[in-house]
């Protein structure tokens, strides 16, 4: 199966901090861990870890933190001919890890400029599936388009037009559960079940796709012939949360585009994300498959 990863790319500075820093003190910390991330160049790396055929389509800018993505992604298989290469920076994103909660809270440089505007004609139309984070609007959808056949998965993280536009185009939308409540507007708890399903049918009624919400360490949601389903992830011990959601999202697409069942691939998808929580950044903490499949006998 050709997959196709869509979207940003950004290189990770983490600050791994013993707690979160309070305004105008100075602190010292021990390492600084450099990495590339962003939402679909993440996913990508896993597929391409993951011994997946995978291209990724991404705009960086024309320095050495776009060159060390581009080389990185190489290295495990993945194709990078169709990024683009801008005279602007790369994207950097800087990371602050709390080490006491796992929490992170990212600040990204992201220059305006920084947009896909490949011709679309020397993009090739054979993808079986397509990943989009939601960027580039324009772009992804004329892809889509093209590619008349492919299996259209959204990682819907954010709520914005966009998403919204390219939601309608996706044959699964596995949206964040900020990006349920928020085009919903029922703004429910993790153990308040009724509010979750009355979520889920919103989207349903408003969207063709397979819906897929994903409520962070509680798992993720979904309805499959009138029946709900709740799959709960796994118990870990969580370092640094930074790129799980990304780590999902890749593995949902590895698992659905290899015909596992969409249960199947969200309790193996769960997996992945929780085992990313464990280690500090991103590229970093992303599972081997074979660490996924063994989790409790799989």
């Amino acid at each position: 199966m050709k997959i196709l990863c869509i979207g940003q790319s950004a290189y990770d500075i983490t600050l791994p901090c013993s707690e979160y820093p309070t305004e105008n003190k100075k602190y010292k910390i021990k390492e600084v861990i450099n990495s590339s991330g962003g939402s679909a160049n993440n996913a990508a790396y896993l597929l391409g870890l993951w011994k997946s055929d995978v291209t990724l389509i991404s705009p960086i800018g024309n320095d050495n933190y776009g060159k060390e993505i581009i080389e990185e992604q190489k290295k495990i298989g993945v194709n990078t001919d169709y990024m683009e290469v801008l005279n602007i920076p790369t994207t950097k994103s800087y990371i602050i890890n709390n080490l006491a909660n796992g929490s992170r809270t990212i600040i990204t440089n992201r220059d305006p400029l920084m947009k896909l505007s490949l011709n679309i004609d020397n993009i090739p139309n054979d993808f079986d599936y397509i990943l989009t984070d939601g960027n580039d609007y324009e772009f992804t959808k004329e892809i889509i388009n093209k590619n008349k056949h492919s299996k259209v998965i959204i990682d819907a993280g954010r709520l914005s037009d966009t998403t919204v536009n390219l939601s309608h185009l996706s044959d699964y939308i596995v949206c964040s559960n900020d990006f349920a409540r928020e085009y919903t507007k029922i703004d429910f708890s993790y153990d308040n079940i009724d509010d979750i399903k009355k979520c889920y049918d919103l989207l349903e009624r408003d969207f063709k796709g397979k819906i897929v919400i994903t409520l962070e360490s509680y798992g993720s949601f979904t309805k499959i012939d009138n029946e709900y389903y709740l799959i709960p992830s796994i118990k870990a011990e969580t370092v640094d949360t930074t790129g799980a959601g990304d780590i999902y999202h890749g593995a949902f697409t590895y698992f659905i585009a290899n015909n596992y069942s969409l249960l199947d691939t969200m309790k193996l998808s769960n997996i992945a994300g929780a085992l990313s929580v464990s280690k500090i950044g991103s590229k970093n903490s992303i599972p081997k498959l074979d660490e996924v499949m063994n989790h409790n006998g799989l």
